[in-house]
């Protein structure tokens, strides 16, 4: 599949999507600059009473469950719910599942109740919705998973959607393909909360860009991109974690200036489903 990234930039730019965000407590600050540096507009509603009200005025919703809590579950539901009714992309990040049972049951809640655009998650957390046996430790994804192209065309294929699994190589999927997307840097995985802000990434794109195939291919294309630029200090000195987190911020805001490579040459595809 050809993705034009410039054309995917300019598209998130000139649209300017509302996102509404309803995430967890640790990564909230993150994930609202993200959505703002590619050229969204960020809200955080995250209260039932007017969830709804706001996701019906956005153009993309992303629930998280990086903190779950009984309010929360319930506010996600209504989000997503409101967000079928008014034709709003829903981006579903289940974070930790695979940890709890409690975060077993509402992940699979909120990806087969809800009409879902894309789910993104770690490799751990793509296998544990595909329904096969995953290690994951908190929220973080252990062990090894080398069939993860198979495996997320599975979850593809269970919930009707897209789906992004993030880890050493990103690997975007369908119910007929998956893709191995070859960007990104090391120094990503030194920072809390980058996790959440692909989801964020995937969700304004999707906001802006109406084939959810396209958006999360180019989402996570140029999330990789930004992280790379970020650690060749096109976006300043980077010393450590710290500053790479504002490297990376400063890199996803400025990506549509720099020079990077053509998003062809950093997509591939792997697996193709015979019909």
């Amino acid at each position: 599949m050809t993705v034009d990234l410039e054309e995917s930039l300019d598209a998130v730019a000139d649209e300017s999507p509302l996102v509404n965000a309803v995430t967890n407590n640790v990564t909230v600050n993150d994930v609202a600059q993200v959505i703002l540096h590619w050229g969204g507009l960020p809200v955080m509603s995250d209260d039932e009473r007017e969830v709804g009200d706001m996701v019906a005025a956005s153009e993309a919703c992303l629930l998280n469950m990086g903190t779950v809590s009984e309010a929360g579950e319930a506010t996600m539901m209504a989000a997503g719910e409101s967000a079928n009714e008014a034709g709003v992309p829903v981006v579903v990040d289940p974070v930790g599942v695979g940890s709890t049972p409690t975060r077993d049951r509402v992940a699979e809640r909120l990806a087969s109740e809800l009409d879902v655009a894309a789910i993104k998650g770690n490799y751990g957390e793509i296998t544990m919705l595909a329904g096969d046996d995953a290690e994951i430790r908190g929220v973080e994804s252990v062990g090894e998973y080398s069939d993860i192209a198979t495996t997320a065309v599975a979850c593809a294929q269970k919930f009707d959607t897209v789906v992004v699994a993030s880890g050493e190589t990103d690997v975007v999927a369908t119910a007929e393909a998956a893709y191995e997307i070859t960007a990104g840097h090391e120094r990503m995985g030194t920072v809390v909360g980058t996790g959440c802000m692909l989801g964020a990434t995937v969700a304004t794109f999707a906001g802006a860009i109406e084939d959810t195939e396209t958006a999360a291919l180019a989402g996570t294309v140029g999330f990789g991109l930004a992280g790379e630029a970020a650690a060749a200090e096109e976006f300043g000195e980077v010393h450590g974690p710290g500053s790479y987190n504002v490297a990376f911020k400063d890199a996803v805001a400025g990506l549509r200036d720099t020079e990077y490579d053509a998003a062809e040459d950093r997509i591939e595809r792997v697996l193709e489903v015979d019909e």
